[in-house]
């Protein structure tokens, strides 16, 4: 085999094969990372041993220095510490910093100074809170990696093309999901936007998808938008009914057809007996579990008899609810 014959890191090709790799994965890591060649297994084994002192679990090392070789390769005083250690900073849990580095090992790759500062520094400008910083950067760790010069402000930009504030208001939707800007701008985030409009949201409507459920504008509006917005069509709700819809609970729009939307649309009609747009003065119907909520309650309810509308049947914990309805006797 070629790392076999060849003269490069004899000393590291047994590091690995001691730890369970097997010819074609080591193979692979001098591959990714030329750096390899040069690492002495002393040094390895140094940085092996600090990642599983700040609580990686060695069952999980293999599988995060195969992703990452470089790993081994940096300096663990000038590099690996800086990093983890400013890290743990930002996270309450040690094991988030953990769980961050195994989710993305490239981020000890990239520099404290360099990177991860004026990372943090470009939130804070767009007014994300001290306290969610730190889970912006754990939950997506590849932030990192991302440059602020090109693909940050980009996503900044299109969001304030939504009427969003920069004081404020976008610094709210990346602390609410820091996936949103692995996606691209002119890919997936404008053309969701775009079918939103067409189906008749407002910008203030658009506005308020950002700030509450931005997730919804990281779904392929062609692949995944429009099949619910036909489906519901299929139901018999008009435009202006599915855009109130949309405006009331967007999730609608990304929920699975066949294991949400359509056994609680069924359920409503078939089992409650109601009229298919009870809905649209309760969007929020399609939020509540079908089983713990919508068949418990109803259930209740049917068995004393009691008429309601959707909202004072579901938009009230059960303590709440049962209290509304005198039914503390009977579902005790």
């Amino acid at each position: 085999m070629e790392i076999c014959s060849s003269q490069r890191g004899s000393s590291i090709i047994w590091f690995f094969r001691d730890r369970g790799f097997d010819d074609k994965s080591i193979q692979e890591m001098f591959k990714k990372c030329k750096r390899l060649e040069g690492v002495q297994s002393d040094n390895a084994s140094q940085n092996w041993a600090y990642l599983k002192s700040i609580g990686i679990h060695e069952r999980k090392l293999p599988s995060i220095v195969s992703k990452c070789p470089k790993i081994l390769a940096l300096g663990l005083h000038e590099k690996l510490v800086p990093m983890v250690e400013c890290l743990s900073t930002l996270g309450p849990k040690p094991h988030e910093v953990a769980a961050a580095i195994a989710k993305f090992p490239h981020i000890l790759s990239h520099s404290v100074e360099e990177k991860l500062c004026p990372l943090l520094a470009f939130f804070q400008a767009l007014g994300v809170p001290e306290k969610q910083l730190g889970k912006m950067i754990l939950l997506n760790p590849r932030l990192i990696s991302y440059s602020i010069e090109s693909k940050l402000t980009e996503m900044v930009d299109f969001l304030a093309t939504l009427g969003l504030t920069r004081d404020g208001m976008i610094g709210k939707v990346l602390a609410k999901n820091p996936f949103i800007m692995g996606y691209s701008v002119d890919k997936r985030l404008r053309p969701t936007s775009d079918f939103l409009k067409s189906v008749g949201l407002t910008e203030h409507n658009l506005q308020s998808v950002a700030m509450n459920f931005p997730e919804v504008l990281c779904r392929d509006a062609n692949k995944v938008l429009q099949p619910n917005f036909a489906y519901l069509k299929r139901c018999g709700f008009g435009d202006h009914q599915i855009a109130v819809l949309i405006t009331g609970f967007p999730p609608i729009l990304i929920k699975s057809i066949r294991n949400s939307l359509e056994p609680r649309i069924r359920f409503l009609v078939e089992v409650m007996g109601r009229q298919i747009d009870e809905v649209t003065d309760y969007p929020d119907f399609f939020r509540h579990g079908l089983k713990k909520r919508l068949q418990l309650r109803h259930k209740l309810l049917k068995e004393k008899n009691i008429a309601c509308s959707l909202s004072e049947m579901l938009d009230c914990n059960q303590k709440k609810f049962l209290m509304k309805f005198g039914l503390f006797e009977g579902y005790a």
